[in-house]
């Protein structure tokens, strides 16, 4: 039998049915917890918090304790991981950099939304709360773009002039991609206004934010 006919053949996929839906949700809730660990942004309370409301809202029905167990494993999981870790990591020096882009006048934030627009939103009202002139330019990268960095897929990072000036958002990107690089990232980016900059190779450990 041909490959049509294998394929005409075979029984259609049945829906999932509750059980399967909760498993879903389960998985779906544990990788949004992992994200948050492991992508150093917040401290311990933070993420528990966040677990402890997925579980409250009823997203894991039934199952609202392996979520949480699954957070204390997972946490514990990251402090031990952090013990091997270099004194200095690539999130460190890219926290360096963005330091030193906002000392030229770019606004430099990290995962300031969820989207490129909201990234984009959240910065542009920072941005109105400090002097006027004190920026030029921005530079962000959002929480998809986080969540693929935590899985090692590399770090896009968004940026402009605040004036939406095309000539004037690529000289933003020139600066930005010779601090990332002069810091020892590897970039790809085609030096133009409508790609953002890549670190391809950025290795995400940044260790867990503790509550002061």
């Amino acid at each position: 039998m041909g490959a049509a006919g294998a394929s005409s053949s075979a029984k259609p996929e049945q829906p999932a049915g509750p059980a399967e839906d909760i498993e879903l949700a389960l998985a779906d809730a544990k990788d949004h917890v992992r994200v948050l660990i492991w992508s150093g942004l917040y401290d311990r309370e933070t993420i528990y918090d966040a677990a402890l409301d997925i579980a409250a809202d009823g997203e894991v029905p039934g199952r609202e304790d392996d979520l949480m167990l699954y957070f204390d494993e997972e946490f514990e999981r990251k402090v031990e991981q952090e013990r091997t870790w270099p004194a200095v990591t690539d999130c460190d020096r890219l926290d360096a950099v963005f330091d030193g882009l906002m000392a030229v006048g770019i606004y430099a934030a990290q995962n300031p939304g969820f989207t490129l627009q909201e990234g984009r939103w959240n910065v542009e009202e920072a941005v109105a709360e400090k002097p006027k002139g004190s920026f030029h330019g921005f530079c962000f990268y959002h929480g998809q773009d986080l969540a693929r960095a935590v899985d090692g897929m590399g770090l896009m990072l968004g940026f402009g002039d605040l004036a939406d000036d095309d000539s004037r958002t690529v000289a933003v990107g020139h600066t930005i991609q010779r601090a990332l690089q002069d810091a020892g990232f590897e970039t790809t980016w085609d030096g133009t206004a409508d790609q953002r900059i890549n670190l391809p190779s950025i290795d995400w450990k940044r260790r867990l934010k503790t509550r002061t």
